[in-house]
């Protein structure tokens, strides 16, 4: 395996909350590139939450994307606020944008959408034992929340309105840690229950 290239130097550009970085690389065979990479600097991070009112459902929600300009059907997410640790985020964030909280807060991995050129990753989280309790959150409208059987994502995955590969890829992941879980007739570590 190749070690990873030496960076010679590094220059940021600001855009707004995210900086484009230029890095001048040499790779271990001697040829130096530059590549640009995209920083989020304004947030620690963000979250992605699948909650589960019972194992054989996830709660979407369907929110406006200003990017595609169409509403879209995915999992809540959102950036994680200065001094909040995962939990604490994933637990605000459902509050904010599903009208739930949960008792049960489970770290499953990171993803990220474009190694290559971003830095910003996600986290998923798996809520459970959902209780209503919500938050005022930062939307201009109030997001539909709907209830989809996971023995249905095939469906999902096909529709038009449901694009966004990380709510996709996150679900597939929390299908698998839900039958992985039940196979072995035991709950998946909890980092922490509120």
């Amino acid at each position: 395996m190749s070690r990873l290239p030496i960076i010679h130097s590094a220059q940021a550009i600001e855009l707004g909350q995210y900086s484009l970085e230029e890095v001048h690389l040499e790779f271990s065979n001697g040829e130096r590139r530059l590549y640009e990479r995209l920083h989020s600097h304004r947030s620690p991070g963000a979250v992605i939450i699948a909650a589960i009112p019972d194992p054989d459902t996830v709660l979407l929600i369907r929110e406006y994307a200003v990017g595609t300009h169409c509403y879209e059907l995915g999992l809540p997410k959102g950036r994680m606020d200065a001094g909040e640790s995962i939990l604490e985020a994933a637990n605000r964030e459902l509050k904010e944008e599903v009208g739930m909280g949960a008792r049960t807060l489970t770290y499953l991995r990171s993803l990220t959408l474009a190694p290559t050129y971003m830095s910003n990753a996600i986290h998923l989280v798996l809520a459970e034992d959902l209780y209503p309790e919500r938050l005022p959150g930062d939307e201009p409208e109030e997001l539909e929340v709907i209830p989809w059987k996971m023995d249905r994502l095939h469906e999902l995955m096909l529709r038009d309105d449901c694009s966004e590969a990380r709510s996709l890829a996150a679900l597939f992941i929390v299908r698998e840690a839900i039958k992985q879980r039940a196979s072995q007739s035991e709950p998946l570590v909890a980092i922490a229950k509120g």
